[in-house]
């Protein structure tokens, strides 16, 4: 039965860079799932960055919108698959809505974190009958001031749920800040329901 460890944290808290080492500890068959594209500069910038830091050997899978397609294009023999990650990967979906003036934006919302959830069911069911393990990266959005755009709320509570349908089901869960890696599982006196 494969593990699923979620990496969560703030912007530059270092969760990504945690969750390569974890996944380089864990396997030295990796498969990087990459849900960002670069839609400007700044952006490509973040993306040769993070192709830098990781090993060569390892597989990239570019997917900024479908994760569960990309799983099963998993090689055999992989060890550790890593997505990196689950925010950008909510953001992409979102912004396929439309504006939030448009008639029944906050209609589709709903209707796409329900599909969202159904996918990130089928990516741990997928994950727990795998012979490698899952690593998912993603943001705590929650944690600073409340978005004053409907977008900007609409996409804080969206991720922020389907964080806890991913933490619900994994084996660890990780909050990094400034650097530190805590492991929430041991701290938490109760699971989430997901």
């Amino acid at each position: 039965m494969g593990r699923i460890v979620l990496v969560t944290g703030g912007a530059r808290s270092g969760k990504s860079v945690f969750a390569e080492t974890l996944a380089a500890r864990h396997g030295e068959r990796v498969a990087y799932v990459a849900t960002a594209t670069a839609g400007d500069a700044e952006m490509a910038d973040r993306i040769a960055r993070h192709r830098v830091r990781r090993p060569a050997a390892w597989s990239t899978l570019e997917t900024p919108l479908d994760i569960l397609a990309s799983l099963a294009a998993v090689d055999s023999g992989i060890e550790v698959v890593l997505v990196d990650c689950l925010a950008v990967w909510a953001a992409n979906r979102l912004l396929t809505l439309g504006e939030p003036a448009e008639d029944g934006w906050w209609d589709r919302v709903g209707a796409l974190e329900r599909v969202l959830t159904e996918e990130l069911g089928l990516v741990v069911t997928t994950a727990r009958d795998a012979s490698w393990e899952l690593i998912v990266v993603t943001n705590e959005v929650g944690f600073g001031v409340v978005p004053p755009t409907e977008l900007g709320r609409a996409y804080r509570d969206l991720l922020g749920r389907l964080n806890q349908v991913v933490a619900a089901r994994a084996n660890d869960v990780f909050l990094v800040v400034a650097g530190f890696a805590v492991e929430i599982t041991r701290l938490a006196t109760e699971r989430p329901r997901g």
